[in-house]
């Protein structure tokens, strides 16, 4: 399956702010954002201006920040669109939603990883459980009454440990209820808009595939 395996502080860079892809580093002086700046990648990067964006360019730079942000390729990210198009109500929240229910996105809103790349790792690896049975397809949907839980041997994992330690401060969204001290959640209710970053204009990614 196709991947990005280039640096992901590129992105960041390329689309200007900060999308958290590299878990807690992002929090630290050692962001490349922090470091550089939001000057474009590139060896001349540093000397080139950003132009005014409008139109296709404005819908064109939103559609590549979500997929980036959810760490999805394009013809992926195509197939959600379609799918949320065919569904009732909004459909560009119905991508959001479609998106924010994904395993790896679930595992990261959680708190058992500190970014979504490595939830995704997480999940490849078999550290995953979905109502009690191993699932390691990323891409998996979540619905209401799943329970999302690390699998036993997994609990010692320093990575697991840390994110889980660190995630009561960064907070979980409400449609994920936590139990006391165990690893695992509930999918207590589907997603709603005011769950998901309100920096993302999803009416701009309409646009540009309705055309």
């Amino acid at each position: 399956m196709a991947r990005y395996r280039d640096a992901v502080c590129r992105l960041c860079r390329r689309e200007g702010g900060k999308l958290f892809l590299k878990g807690d580093r992002c929090f630290k002086p050692s962001c490349a954002i922090e470091k550089r700046g939001t000057n474009p990648p590139g060896q001349h990067g540093a000397n080139r201006r950003r132009k005014a964006l409008a139109g296709y360019g404005l819908q064109l730079r939103e559609k590549q920040k979500v997929k980036r942000i959810y760490f999805v390729l394009e013809k992926q990210f195509r197939n959600y669109f379609e799918k949320a198009s065919r569904q009732k109500g909004i459909t560009g929240e119905n991508l959001l939603f479609l998106l924010e229910r994904r395993l790896d996105n679930t595992v990261y809103r959680a708190g058992f990883s500190t970014s979504r790349r490595q939830a995704r790792q997480l999940v490849n690896h078999g550290h995953i459980e979905v109502n009690g049975k191993k699932v390691d397809i990323p891409s998996f949907q979540v619905k209401v009454g799943d329970v999302v839980s690390v699998k036993g041997k997994s609990h010692s994992n320093p990575h697991v440990e840390g994110a889980w330690q660190t995630s009561a401060g960064r907070g979980r969204p409400n449609w994920i209820s936590t139990t006391a001290g165990e690893l695992n959640v509930t999918i207590s209710a589907l997603p709603v808009r005011a769950d998901i970053d309100a920096n993302i204009n999803e009416q701009l990614i309409v646009e540009l595939y309705s055309k």
